[in-house]
């Protein structure tokens, strides 16, 4: 009836897109085998084009109001962002007009022609230039590892559409901001494919260069995405040889900055080599590097190309002193951020692991004339976790780690082959990390010829890059841990990482959002869902603010005079808060090594200034070092955006949330099929009961126990304890029946103290050594059929359950 009635109105079948896809739906990792939360599909998406919808329609049976349906159709509209949506039941239409802010009941839909006339009015969309490149459809040629095509999603075609609206509007500074494992690259190519068939520039291709700072930056998306779709178009610059004829340029700023050779008398830079208007396009990866820096040799590059179109790429824009993003390319003109991909389904949630050792906690202090392993004098004096790797080299505090990581790969369902990446301090912490992590791990590692553990820093060369290349693949097993410093943590592309490993302090936000993201992508073909944090250091903290899922803000001191009047507000430094650690691993590893013994002739403080500015530290061995405690956290769905919460504490807030109180709790977890029902919707929230248990350390209490204390701190049993007071306290109970329907009661006890309350429902039957016994309607029968078993069961488990 619906389809009917748009047809009536002038909608064309490809127009009508019945079940419109939007979101996948959050991914629910908890208890078992992951599931989908509610996935958002319109009924109908009303497409002008192909992959441009101008309207949603939600669709209720006749026998329910249209009315129900406005809030879902709003919801659709405005995750797609879309001015119009519609309610119907097949008998009344109600018109939600969103950017006029009127619902209206109506008797026919609009025809396409007038619904996108509005929709142009209401975006600001004249008949130009940017409504033709908006209009021009969307490349479908790239596909997949497994040849399936790649289809934008919503959000992609949004940040591609917006892009175009600027530029068609003259705008020649664009900015897109959008979460790591969103699908930048993908972005980048429509953006330049939709250019070039739109016919931007008249009687050619647009001529586009792409930038980055890292070879892999530059490989990966040349490779992968804009070779497949625009074949000996595309170029990469380096070695001062420029092949002109493409109109596709791929670069280093580094090689773009390289002068031509000495030899030919040209000391020209390579990009000097174009003329200042020869580019038509920049596009700037991971524009909030270099690019950035007002001060920097590569914004030499982009302002030598100041005539063209530039559109800057990040998934986390600074904002400081001397590089500020925004002041550069402007406000974005689309953001989507980790926690929308995460809420969408589209990101992989994560759950936090933190790990604190005794040294980190309290610190160390050497003793009296104490030396290190080269018998160089200690420094008197308390050290910290930023001395640790810098200044001073505890050898146990990285075993520990080490041993504490294995432990824990080690109990995972694959058995130690979970992919994941150690970040350290530097390359020669990585190596150290890399050698303990190897040996602790020496079947795996001569079972895999030494590449089950690698290092990949800069300091590794081409035999790095090799590594790295295997570890990214998703069809290939090692190497299983990649431990580095800096060099992996931002723009590779790792789907398969399940686990991410922070083992050096972090003082940059922007830093921590891009090691964050190298675990965040899907890859349901190996079923990976969801990522652990394993941080040693208290990096995670930065979840905790409130700029952690959001762009950087500035922040300004306001002056007042003595009478309260405003005299100034001045820009609060927030370089030395939001940068941290700032040199390069490379620049941190190329600084002068010293000799063995750099304390020569030197004061104490005189010391300790050097070892932190020179690559030598301090050597020490046979320390007590251990795990002090270990605290898996959650992200709090509630707060609306990424704060994390203690696992305990969020098990009993989700527990409140059943509106049970303690009695009805047990009452309701005393029968199997109720105690089904609150495990699935817990399940549903995010709780697993082995990780509750794991965190409580209490692997003995009952389930319901465990709830109990996370949620009202009730007192735990064992279920050895609940199963001997059923048989002190009911023994009238289970004498009541014959011996052989006793003995199997007997049995589902026994079951029950070494299982839990799983074994408290018929399906005992088929477990051993019962099937033997007879059929599992032979063994109903002692009971006098099934119903009178599923009773009994139901009464054991009210039993073993109305304990306080």
């Amino acid at each position: 009836m619906v389809e009917r009635d748009l047809k009536l109105a002038g909608w064309k079948r490809d127009q009508i897109c019945d079940e419109y896809p939007i979101t996948d739906g959050r991914i629910l990792a908890a208890g078992g085998r992951p599931r989908r939360g509610l996935h958002l599909r319109a009924d109908y998406g009303l497409e002008y084009r192909p992959g441009m919808p101008i309207a949603v329609v939600e669709v209720k049976r006749t026998s329910i109001k249209a009315d129900d349906g406005i809030e879902q159709a709003k919801r659709y509209a405005k995750k797609l962002e879309v001015p119009f949506a519609y309610a119907t039941n097949g008998l009344k239409i109600q018109e939600i007009d969103l950017d006029a802010g009127m619902i209206t009941e109506i008797d026919a839909y609009p025809s396409p022609d007038e619904l996108w006339a509005r929709y142009r009015r209401a975006k600001g969309l004249d008949e130009g230039l940017a409504t033709d490149l908006v209009l021009t459809p969307f490349d479908q040629s790239l596909t997949n590892w497994d040849n399936t095509p790649k289809v934008p999603r919503y959000y992609q075609r949004l940040a591609v559409n917006k892009t175009l609206e600027a530029i068609g509007q003259g705008k020649d500074r664009v900015l897109l901001v959008l979460a790591t494992g969103t699908g930048k690259t993908l972005v980048a190519y429509q953006i330049v494919k939709k250019l070039s068939r739109g016919k931007w520039i008249e009687g050619r291709p647009p001529k586009v260069l792409y930038l980055a700072d890292r070879n892999v930056l530059v490989d990966q998306p040349k490779d992968e995405y804009f070779v497949q779709g625009f074949g000996e178009a595309v170029h990469k610059l380096g070695g001062g040889v420029a092949k002109l004829g493409r109109h596709i340029y791929f670069a280093l700023y580094q090689s773009l900055d390289q002068q031509g050779k000495a030899a030919t008398g040209d000391q020209k830079a390579l990009f000097e080599k174009f003329g200042k208007d020869y580019f038509d396009l920049i596009i700037v990866d991971e524009c909030h590097r270099g690019s950035a820096k007002e001060d920097s040799n590569w914004r030499r590059i982009l302002d030598y190309f100041d005539s063209a179109v530039q559109v800057g790429l990040t998934a986390t824009p600074i904002r400081e002193r001397d590089a500020d993003t925004y002041r550069y390319f402007g406000d974005p003109v689309y953001e989507y951020s980790l926690k929308d991909g995460i809420e969408d389904g589209f990101l992989a949630p994560y759950r936090v692991r933190r790990t604190n050792i005794n040294v980190d906690v309290y610190g160390w202090r050497p003793e009296s004339g104490q030396v290190d392993r080269y018998g160089t004098p200690i420094p008197d004096r308390d050290y910290t976790q930023p001395d640790f790797e810098r200044v001073l080299e505890i050898k146990e505090r990285t075993e520990v780690a080490a041993q504490y990581l294995t432990d824990l790969l080690r109990k995972s369902e694959s058995k130690g082959m979970d992919k994941t990446i150690v970040f350290c301090v530097d390359s020669d912490h990585a190596s150290r990390m890399r050698i303990a992590l190897n040996n602790l791990n020496q079947d795996l590692s001569r079972q895999y010829g030494n590449d089950y553990v690698v290092r990949i820093t800069s300091k590794d060369g081409e035999a790095g890059l090799a590594h790295l290349d295997e570890f990214k693949k998703v069809d290939s097993d090692t190497p299983v841990i990649a431990v580095t410093s800096r060099l992996l943590s931002t723009g590779v592309d790792m789907p398969t990482v399940r686990n991410i490993v922070i083992f050096r302090p972090i003082g940059s936000m922007t830093e921590f959002k891009q090691i964050v993201g190298r675990g965040t992508r899907l890859f349901k073909e190996k079923n990976k869902f969801s990522f652990d944090i394993i941080d040693f250091v208290y990096a995670t903290r930065m979840f905790n603010d409130p700029t952690f899922d959001g762009p950087p803000v500035r922040r300004y001191e306001d002056r007042v005079d003595d009478d309260g009047h405003l005299i100034e507000s001045v820009e609060e430094d927030l370089t030395s808060e939001q940068s941290g650690v700032t040199e390069s691993e490379a620049e941190y590893e190329q600084q002068e090594e010293g000799a063995l013994d750099p304390g020569a002739g030197m004061s104490d403080d005189e010391l300790i200034s050097t070892l932190t500015t020179r690559a030598r530290r301090l050597y020490v061995d046979g320390q007590d070092v251990f795990i002090w405690n270990d605290t898996l956290y959650v992200m709090d769905t509630d707060s609306g955006r990424p704060k994390m919460i203690e696992y305990r504490v969020f098990a009993g807030g989700q527990v409140r949330k059943l509106n049970l109180s303690p009695t009805e709790l047990r009452g309701q977890w005393a029968r199997a099929k109720s105690r089904a029902d609150i495990l699935r919707e817990l399940r549903g929230q995010g709780i697993d009961i082995k990780v509750l248990a794991e965190q409580m350390d209490d692997h003995d209490a009952d389930p319901l126990d465990l709830l109990l204390s996370a949620a009202w701190e009730l007192p735990a049993m064992t279920r050895r304890e609940r199963a001997r007071r059923v048989r002190r306290e009911h023994r009238k109970f289970l004498d009541s029946f014959a011996a052989d329907a006793r003995e199997i009661l007997e049995f589902v006890l026994d079951k029950y103290i070494e299982h839990g309350p799983v074994e408290l429902r018929p399906n005992v039957l088929t477990l051993p050594p019962l099937r033997e016994m007879g059929s599992p309607s032979e063994l109903a029968a002692r009971f006098g059929g099934g119903d009178e078993l599923r009773e009994a069961l139901d009464r054991l488990g009210l039993y073993v359950y109305d304990a306080a």
